[in-house]
């Protein structure tokens, strides 16, 4: 009975070690999120529209701030005040007062168009990045392509991202003469 069960243990476990035998070798990849979008042709365009237009939201900050200054040390002038009728001086504070509102709007617009600017650029290079890396696994017959923050440790013949970033690139290149050829 004894040897039976043994028998039957062993043979069960073979057929096993043969199953996994015949499953083929998967492989996995693992990509940079950052690498790819600081060096890709895609990621550069795309910071580099955020830059900009946090550059424009920016001045618009930096131009009420400068006004608000440029009040605010009148309102420490002393010779100035006093030289002011009791009319202007209130409509100083008001105009003060307004701006101030103004400022803290345009901080909240501020914030709220980068952050979802921020979340629109990471969408795209993230979309970028997924279709890259599902031509670089069929070309080198990865299994699977992953995030290496995802990781705690992978062994750096893992990595794939110069592929991902040189797919991208080609990607990029062929939407922009797309792009262009639309337009015309």
């Amino acid at each position: 009975m004894i040897r039976k069960t043994i028998f039957s243990t062993l043979a069960i476990l073979g057929l096993c070690a043969s199953g996994f035998a015949a499953e083929p070798k998967s492989s996995v990849g693992v990509v940079n999120f950052s690498s790819c979008m600081s060096d890709s042709k895609l990621g550069k365009q795309e910071q580099s529209s955020f830059d900009s237009l946090k550059d424009q939201m920016g001045s618009l900050l930096e131009d009420t701030q400068k006004q608000l200054q440029e009040i605010s040390t009148k309102f420490g002038d002393a010779e100035y005040m006093d030289g002011l009728s009791p009319e202007a001086e209130e409509e100083m504070k008001i105009k003060f007062q307004t701006l101030q509102e103004e400022m803290g709007r345009y901080q909240n617009q501020y914030y709220q168009v980068l952050q979802q600017a921020n979340m629109k650029v990471m969408q795209t290079i993230g979309a970028g990045i997924q279709e890259a890396s599902e031509k670089v696994a069929k070309d080198k017959k990865l299994s699977m392509v992953m995030n290496k923050e995802a990781c705690f440790f992978a062994v750096p013949t893992l990595d794939v991202t110069n592929y991902v970033i040189a797919q991208m690139d080609r990607d990029f290149e062929e939407n922009t003469k797309e792009a262009e050829t639309t337009k015309k």
